[in-house]
């Protein structure tokens, strides 16, 4: 465990957030298999392997770690990813290996079930968003299971907007959402409502030039917010 970057409150119990080093893997490999047994639905979270979470902390990106006292309760992370063909950067028109590489991936986020309600999700991204060189990146590109209702909130919070609708990790259906570190994007006033369901409806709108801004919660269902990028 490294530096402190950020200190808070729980309620009336303080925490601490450290950048996380390697030393850390043991707490970060029980907390991850903690917080996917307490899922209902197993297939909202692509769990990261050892080996993916040793690549982030050997220097291929950045991950943070929130403690009470000596006990890891939360972390998330970014990723330096490799450039091949499934790059994420390649949906929001990057082309050029340069231009790639200035591309990040907000990877996992994960809470202890019993200190959640707090924030903590929320808190962690604006921390971890501080730490990232802006002179060296350009994007930050990440995928979401559709109704994932927290995961998505979380994304549009941040500014993050949907740019693709694929199938990824062996065929399992992720929206794409990229972060313009430079700028914040500015929309038209015409928007297209379509219910998250409707697979096609999206892709079309997005093949069309649309981008997903927002959601809302409309009967029963939920609804993505497709808007075009001036």
């Amino acid at each position: 465990m490294k530096e402190k970057i950020y200190e808070g409150l729980l309620g009336e119990q303080a925490y601490s957030v450290h950048v996380l080093d390697k030393n850390c893997l043991p707490e970060v490999l029980k907390l991850q298999e903690a917080v996917c047994e307490a899922l209902p639905n197993k297939d909202i979270l692509q769990p990261l392997s050892e080996e993916e979470f040793l690549f982030i902390l050997d220097g291929n990106g950045i991950m943070i770690g929130a403690f009470v006292e000596e006990r890891l309760i939360a972390f998330r992370a970014l990723l330096i990813p490799e450039i091949d063909e499934d790059h994420l950067g390649y949906h929001i028109g990057l082309e050029k290996e340069s231009d790639l590489k200035r591309v990040l991936y907000q990877e996992i986020s994960s809470v202890d079930p019993i200190y959640r309600g707090h924030g903590l999700q929320k808190t962690l991204a604006k921390v971890i968003m501080q730490q990232i060189d802006t002179t060296a990146f350009d994007y930050i590109c990440t995928t979401v299971m559709p109704y994932n209702i927290a995961s998505l909130k979380d994304k549009f919070l941040q500014g993050f907007y949907i740019v693709a609708l694929k199938y990824t990790y062996g065929e399992k259906l992720r929206y794409v959402f990229a972060l313009d570190l430079r700028k914040e994007p500015q929309y038209e006033e015409d928007a297209a409502a379509i219910s998250m369901g409707d697979i096609e409806g999206q892709q079309k709108l997005l093949k069309d030039g649309f981008v997903g801004v927002a959601m809302k919660q409309l009967n029963e269902d939920w609804v993505v917010e497709y808007k075009k990028k001036k």
